[in-house]
Order: C-alpha cells, then structure tokens, then sequence
C-alpha cells in the first residue's frame, strides 16, 4: 500500500516489532493461583486496503503474533488477525484469534492522528464481541477485552491489555493480563 495516511492512527504500526519485556499475569493451572510469566513477542503488521463494504471503506494491517517464555522455541501464545481503520466513523478495530478456540472483534473511537487508543469487547455484543468454544464458555469464560494502544516515536510502542475471564476454578472474576513495549525492526 503506498498512501499509509490511509490507515489512520493504525500507519504507525506497519512494520515488524519485537518486545523482550512481557509479563503475562494469569491463572496458573500447575500452582493453583495466578501468577506472573514474563514472555518475549514478535509482532508483524502489512498494511492493506481499500476494502469496500458497500459505502464503508476500511484500511487495515493483517498481523501475526508469537511470544515465547525466556529462551523457548515454541511459542506459547500466538494470534493472527487484523486491526482495521474506518476514518469516516473515527473507529479503530482490531479482529483476532488465539488458538484456544477464542475470537475476539474489539473497536473503539480515534482521531485518524491518535498516537494512543483503546479498542474493546463484551461477550455476548453483536458488535464488539467475544465468540469461544463450548469448553472456554463454561470452564474459562472471556466476558471483557480491553487493549489500550500507545505509540511512543516511530520505533516504539506499548499496549496493556485486560482479559477478564469467568472461571469454574475461583468464585472472582480474573483480570489476565498482559503488558509490553515493543520496538521496530530495521527494515
């Protein structure tokens, strides 16, 4: 795509990022608890667009990611999906799915220059929403997703990301998170 002012707050994104200071704090099924994982990622955004539906028009980023606990080969989380810029209605969206058998549409309000956003999801919208399988719905729930986006300079960005789960293994609601500052790679 040559025009990536066409992606709105999303232009500053397009490229290949890698983070060494992750920490995922989630429930910890071999300790019983929660607990923290530090992780490394690597994160890849190619711009696309126009897409066209009907008199919408939507410019995005196609993006993989994988993250990796200290010096592990497999990672133990990956997503794929797209982050998506509709610049008549100011709405960044981001569709992804992690192989657990979660897919999450998530999208809030910018301003096409925004160099911080937040994109959310409820279980059960018909909008921005949460879709899992039968055995996340009743044993691990997502019932919220929150991911707030910050860009720092053109080599750095950071998101803090909440997912709220319902979990048959404790009565309180879990907010796992995850957090990481990641920096560009030189083309």
């Amino acid at each position: 795509m040559d025009d990536l002012e066409k992606l709105g707050p999303l232009a500053a994104l397009v490229g290949t990022w890698v983070g060494e200071k992750g920490l995922d704090v989630s429930f910890h099924h071999e300790d019983g608890a929660v607990g923290d994982t530090p992780y490394r990622e690597r994160v890849t955004f190619s711009a696309f667009g126009p897409v066209d539906n009907g008199t919408q028009c939507l410019y995005g980023l196609d993006y993989r990611m994988a993250a990796w606990r200290g010096d592990e080969v497999d990672p133990f989380h990956t997503e794929v999906g797209y982050w998506l810029w509709d610049a008549e209605r100011g709405l960044v969206m981001r569709a992804f799915m992690v192989p657990r058998g979660t897919v999450v549409l998530a999208g809030g309000e910018a301003a096409a220059d925004a160099s911080s956003f937040t994109m959310t999801a409820e279980l059960g919208s018909s909008e921005f929403g949460v879709l899992q399988n039968p055995y996340l719905a009743v044993n691990a729930s997502t019932v919220r997703y929150e991911v707030t986006i910050t860009v720092h300079d053109a080599d750095s960005f950071t998101y803090e990301e909440d997912t709220v789960l319902k979990m048959t293994v404790q009565d309180d609601l879990l907010h796992h998170t995850d957090r990481n500052t990641l920096r560009r790679v030189p083309a």
